[in-house]
């Protein structure tokens, strides 16, 4: 069996946030962090390596934080989002201040993964039942192109308390297949137990949503190439917001029928810093899975 690697984005500037990185805000017993807990299952489950993405202006003090106590446990290699990496003949707007979202993120890995790979956020909490089940999809299709996984999560186990969350909801056919996803926004649940969002989408407690956790072989970096330069060519001018996301990448490659993705189901519940305020709930839930004995005292 081959490596098996593990992508954490966490080049996020976390606009909604507030101060501070949220990736290295602090929830756990020993002064644990989020990717802590991930790169914990990932590792249990059999992953070998782990790739971050990160920014160059936040190096020193994620190295600090994370990645020198990581370099101890596997491999770690780093990677830098940067919003002026782009393809030969594109430049950034000056006015543009942040990265162009996750695919750009994953781009990053260009040159350095010759490995199948999982792609995860940095600030959300996954549960050991997804990278279980993603890391024997991955070892089984070592050899294969374009068959991904994707971790789909119940809607109701990945709410925010603190307000509206966006999320990917997606459709299956009868075999977990995905047929589509489209990422939803200001999803929130009502007191009568009903969903509301801005697209006004048929949405249950038991809706699948990514969490932008995937797994794939090391051809999607070159899909993630080719498809920038179409993005980049459809950008507006003046478009400062505009981003090139997982989700809808992947969503254009279904509706092409380009590649297959497996929707592996998880009944874990979903723990996030969206708003700062999720913090102190993010804090008790690790206390919990401590107290049941899902984690020791110490990680590592």
């Amino acid at each position: 069996m081959g490596d098996i690697a593990l992508v954490i984005m966490a080049a996020g500037i976390g606009s909604r946030y507030g101060a501070g990185i949220k990736q290295l805000q602090k929830v756990g017993p020993k002064g644990e962090i989020i990717i802590d807990y991930s790169i914990h299952d990932a590792l249990e489950a059999g992953f070998t390596k782990v790739v971050f993405i990160i920014r160059k202006d936040i190096e020193k003090e994620f190295k600090e934080v994370i990645g020198q106590r990581i370099e101890k446990v596997c491999p770690v290699e780093y990677v830098f989002q940067d919003k002026n990496d782009l393809p030969e003949g594109f430049t950034c707007p000056p006015d543009r201040t942040k990265p162009w979202g996750t695919g750009q993120a994953v781009l990053a890995c260009r040159g350095i993964l010759d490995v199948p790979f999982a792609v995860i956020n940095a600030d959300d909490y996954y549960g050991r039942e997804a990278f279980v089940k993603m890391f024997k999809f991955l070892s089984e299709h070592q050899d294969t192109r374009r068959e991904y996984c994707m971790a789909g999560f119940q809607l109701v186990n990945t709410l925010s308390e603190n307000g509206t969350v966006t999320r990917g909801v997606s459709r299956m056919d009868a075999e977990n297949n995905l047929i589509a996803i489209k990422e939803t926004h200001e999803i929130s649940r009502n007191a009568d137990g009903t969903y509301s969002s801005e697209e006004g989408a048929d949405l249950s407690d038991d809706t699948l949503v990514s969490m932008n956790m995937w797994g794939v072989t090391p051809e999607f970096i070159d899909i993630l190439q080719d498809k920038f330069v179409e993005f980049l060519q459809q950008v507006k001018p003046g478009d400062l917001k505009a981003e090139y996301l997982l989700p809808t990448i992947i969503g254009e490659l279904l509706e092409k029928e380009q590649v297959q993705v497996k929707v592996l189901s998880s009944s874990d519940r979903w723990f996030g810093v969206t708003y700062i305020e999720d913090k102190e709930s993010v804090v008790k839930a690790f206390r919990q899975l401590v107290a049941d004995g899902v984690y020791g005292e110490s990680l590592w």
